[in-house]
């Protein structure tokens, strides 16, 4: 009997499955959030504290952040879709001890979420009116 019934469950799964495939809209991609693309996103409202979150598991050493500057975020077209950006400016210390000279990053928010990072955004950033990060550069781990 039981082993009857697990024959019977291997041979339904594929089914089941088939039928969820089926399901599945191939002209819209899989995302997590409504993506709508060109139409107008929410402003980022705890986009300080999630930057800061996200960069405490990001940089390998988050502590002596050095010449820490951010933009607040604006909405720019980034990949054919309208975005807030936010960009930063700093030096995260190295593994050594050094420092490398500050590079630009921008922060991408979907549906007023931090959603990625970009690494040396020069084009996206160009002409970003930036202030000082000072709670940045006084992380701890």
């Amino acid at each position: 009997m039981k082993r009857s019934a697990k024959f019977a469950a291997m041979m339904l799964l594929p089914i089941m499955l088939s039928a969820c495939a089926a399901a599945i809209d191939d002209s819209k991609p899989i995302t997590y959030t409504d993506d709508r693309g060109v139409s107008s996103q929410p402003f980022p409202k705890n986009f300080r504290t999630e930057i800061l979150s996200f960069l405490k598991t990001y940089l390998n050493d988050p502590v002596g952040v050095r010449d820490a500057v951010m933009a607040e975020p604006v909405e720019r077209v980034i990949g054919g879709r309208l975005r807030y950006v936010a960009c930063l400016r700093f030096s995260p210390r190295e593994s050594d001890g050094s420092y490398r000279e500050p590079r630009e990053r921008a922060i991408l928010f979907v549906d007023g979420r931090l959603d990625r990072i970009i690494e040396n955004a020069v084009e996206p950033c160009a002409g970003m009116a930036y202030a000082p990060f000072a709670e940045l550069e006084k992380m701890t781990r």
